[in-house]
């Protein structure tokens, strides 16, 4: 008793363990042969027909998972024998950890109190309820889970197609809808201008310029001739006493009504175009206009003339005998016609064609004066004597604006 007190106390030492000293069960070599297989509890239920509780009661040990007794044993061999284990070896193993005792027959053990009441002393293990952390439940799916990313890029382009759609309805819209004012092509001439006598009342009526229009294409513009660089005089070879004063300046009572003090009206002392001396004394200062062309149908035709640019200026099924006289433009108009050997030409009096021989359709006929004496040669009146017929002026009829 005395050597008691000067006992020193034994330290104990703490050593690191191996994989030997951990308490190795049943139940951990029955999962890990399990997935090593790959299988979940449930492909395990639907292999060997038993229900995934009582799977996981047998590796969890725990006996009191069973409604009867005399299935435990059953149970625990087919599963070992599905594991690829010893059935019998693998059964006494859970029998020692599970503290589980076969009952034979009819005795005490083997009856349903019994169960009940060596289910009631056991103690319970950890993890007894396989449903609490089962790994064969389905797992719930999150909401993206579904989302693939092709669907979210076709989404996209989706959504820009449409976009571009929108913006491209949209900017032709605006492109319709927009209105482009353009100057005249020359401006409109004063058609009336302000008295500088202020004593003098005049009766003429205020007359108003022309309103504005719009300008004018390249291809349909009217034919101006051009300004001569050099007026054209007509030289006076005769004496100066054959001079009339009368056709080159205003008479004596031209200029007294133009002076009269109480009058309310001027005469213009300038001779009208229609005046046969004015005629004969003016100064040509512009060149000569092109000879016009006209478009002669002596059978029933259909022509359609446009102009330079493609604008249709006349298009009509004209009857035998109709004519249309083609506008004067700056860029030549283009004829496409049917039936074209009804079709003739009419240049400054003379008659060229047909446009084609037989009944064919041409186009791209270029109808200015030149082209057309160039290209086509003068009709023969006796080859066709619906042209011989309305060969003459008087038989001809205009043509109606169709278009």
């Amino acid at each position: 008793m005395i050597g008691r007190k000067f006992r020193k106390p034994t330290p104990e030492v703490v050593r690191p363990k191996g994989f030997d000293d951990f308490d190795l069960r049943l139940g951990d070599l029955m999962r890990g042969e399990r997935a090593t297989l790959g299988k979940s509890l449930l492909d395990v239920q639907r292999d060997l027909k038993i229900k995934a509780s009582y799977i996981a009661a047998i590796e969890n040990a725990d006996v009191s998972a069973f409604e009867t007794q005399g299935f435990v044993a059953g149970y625990v061999r087919s599963y070992a024998r599905y594991l690829g284990m010893e059935p019998d070896a693998t059964f006494a193993r859970f029998c020692r950890e599970a503290n589980f005792e076969v009952a034979h027959g009819m005795s005490a053990a083997a009856s349903t109190a019994s169960l009940t009441a060596v289910r009631n002393r056991l103690p319970l293990p950890e993890n007894r309820d396989p449903f609490v952390n089962g790994s064969f439940i389905p797992r719930a799916e999150s909401i993206f889970s579904k989302v693939q990313p092709s669907a979210v890029g076709s989404l996209a382009v989706l959504v820009a197609l449409i976009g571009a759609l929108g913006y491209g309805g949209y900017s032709v819209l605006q492109e319709v809808q927009r209105v482009q004012l353009a100057p005249v092509n020359e401006a409109p001439s004063v058609v009336a201008e302000i008295d500088p006598l202020g004593n003098v009342k005049g009766d003429a009526p205020l007359v108003r310029s022309a309103p504005m229009v719009a300008a004018a294409t390249q291809g349909d513009r009217p034919f101006r001739p051009e300004a001569l660089s050099v007026p054209v005089l007509t030289a006076r070879d005769g004496p100066i006493a054959a001079i009339k004063p009368q056709d080159v300046s205003p008479s004596v009572q031209q200029v007294a009504e133009l002076v009269q003090p109480g009058g309310q009206t001027f005469a213009n002392p300038v001779a009208s175009a229609s005046d046969p001396a004015a005629t004969d004394t003016a100064v040509q200062v512009v060149a000569e206009t092109a000879p016009g062309v006209a478009i002669l149908a002596v059978r029933p035709s259909w022509v359609r003339v446009s102009a330079g640019d493609g604008t249709v200026l006349f298009e009509k099924i004209l009857d035998a005998g109709e004519r249309y006289v083609v506008p004067p433009l700056q860029q030549a108009a283009v004829l496409r016609s049917g039936n074209s050997g009804s079709v003739y030409f009419l240049v400054n009096g003379k008659t060229f064609g047909p446009a084609a021989p037989g009944a064919q359709v041409v186009k791209n006929v270029s109808l200015s004066a030149d082209s057309l004496t160039q290209v086509y040669a003068l009709a023969d009146m006796t080859d066709d004597a619906d042209l011989a017929q309305f060969a003459d002026a008087s038989a001809v009829q205009p043509a109606a604006n169709g278009n």
